[in-house]
């Protein structure tokens, strides 16, 4: 018979075999303490994939002499809740132990489906434990939230990853011998998920049998791996945070980590059309009229990546994002649109004033569409001093100020020499004195 996964194999039976999670589970911390009350309460556990929540969750159970019942969000829907609670309703009968209710994936839930957990929750039929990649404050309803105390696992760190290497590599592997470089290789690969890492080394142990060999090396682990070597993370929260993280870099001015953040998410398979908008943005929102050239760099690099594909394009990608990382930056024009698109949303609708108007036949001249229009080319220096181009009566909102950075710092100087006209001018907020001028 075949043998049951190298992970279940080394799925720990005590707290003290559980490897990582250390802010959780060492004396005095939130989940120890839990653990040690007597008392099993209802809880999420969030974290990424293969940081230990399915084995926090029968620990659970195994410390409280409770019955467990594990549910797959993915695979179940209202009849088999509906079972749980009449299996946890018979245990209870028959023998009065407590049950605990695991769904893995509860994010896969909908509102009605985790609804249905909460009479049960607050009845003390069963204690809920739900696990999830995803965060909870977005996909866990708040009814059954407010009844859960939610613990944050954490990726393992690269030292956790090692032991569990050796762990496997004496109980369960034969005392395989796994080269210094080839370990690592295998570290990097997993990214945190011991069950992605238990995979992959039962794989290659396989084959160091098939070849009769008893140590890994580089060569035997790229035979068996390829493309599993890379690490993929194309969604959840884990995706959002590391386009935030370069974001921010290229906010922060630091093209080495802007860099290290854009790699990161190319070899983990982001894809680069997605990269491309988010620099796109950047260049809008945190560099803007700073430098201008930002954003025609932004855009010719996603050209240039729709022309050459992966991975020449890429290099396009790279460019733009150390160039704007590196680039004078403003939010001016991000900050002016947004208080324009909220002072629109709640204002009235103003007419345009007649001198602006657009007066194309002979009734709309008549009516003096556009007659003391001033043409800013025929005024001195192409500015027609004191002229109002807003709604009547509406006060200049000053949405836009820009910084004194990079070629804004230009601009702000030309619109104080222009509101300087305007002041000498002695017609601000009016429209008198207007000459016909063209349309």
């Amino acid at each position: 018979m075949s043998q049951p996964p190298l992970a279940e194999r080394l799925r720990p039976t005590s707290l003290e075999q559980v490897i990582g999670q250390r802010h959780l589970l060492t004396p005095g911390k939130p989940l120890r303490v839990a653990f040690e009350s007597g008392e099993p309460h209802s809880m999420i556990l969030w974290g990424p994939p293969g940081v230990g929540k399915t084995t926090l969750a029968r620990l659970m159970a195994d410390g409280f002499k409770a019955e467990f019942i594990a549910l797959s969000a993915v695979l179940s829907g209202v009849k088999d809740i509906r079972e749980a609670v009449e299996q946890a309703q018979i245990i209870r009968a028959n023998s009065g132990r407590r049950t605990i209710v695991f769904v893995d994936e509860v994010h896969r839930f909908n509102k009605s489906q985790q609804d249905a957990f909460l009479p049960h929750v607050e009845s003390g039929l069963f204690t809920f434990i739900g696990a999830t990649t995803e965060n909870p404050s977005f996909e866990v309803n708040g009814a059954l939230l407010s009844r859960a105390a939610v613990y944050v696992l954490k990726s393992l760190e690269d030292a956790d990853l090692d032991a569990l290497i050796s762990r496997a590599c004496e109980r369960e592997l034969g005392g395989l011998q796994i080269g210094s470089e080839a370990r690592a290789m295998l570290v990097a690969s997993a990214d945190g998920d011991a069950r992605r890492l238990l995979n992959n080394l039962e794989i290659v142990a396989r084959a160091a049998a098939a070849k009769q060999v008893t140590e890994v090396d580089v060569e035997l682990l790229k035979e068996c791996l390829g493309d599993a070597l890379r690490r993929f993370d194309k969604g959840g929260d884990a995706f959002y945070d590391q386009i935030s993280a370069l974001h921010k870099s290229v906010r922060g001015s630091n093209p080495d980590a802007s860099l290290y953040w854009l790699v990161r998410m190319l070899d983990g398979g982001a894809d680069p059309r997605y990269l491309a908008r988010r620099i796109i943005r950047m260049a809008t929102e945190d560099i803007g009229l700073a430098d201008p050239r930002a954003l025609r760099l932004a855009l010719d690099a996603a050209e240039v990546y729709e022309r050459l594909g992966s991975p020449e394009g890429e290099l396009a990608l790279a460019e733009a994002v150390i160039f704007l990382a590196c680039a004078a930056k403003s939010n001016a024009v991000y900050m002016a649109y947004n208080a324009a698109r909220a002072f629109v949303a709640k204002d009235k609708s103003r007419p345009v004033p007649e001198h602006l108007r657009n007066a194309p036949t002979k009734l709309m001249k008549e009516l003096g569409y556009g007659k003391l229009y001033r043409y800013a080319h025929d005024e001195p220096q192409a500015y027609a001093a004191g002229e109002t181009y807003l709604p009547g009566g509406m006060r200049e909102p000053g949405w836009y100020q820009p910084t004194p950075r990079g070629l804004e710092g230009k601009i702000a100087d030309k619109l104080a020499h222009l509101r300087e006209l305007d002041r000498e001018a002695g017609m601000a907020g009016n429209n008198g004195g207007r000459n016909p001028g063209k349309k």
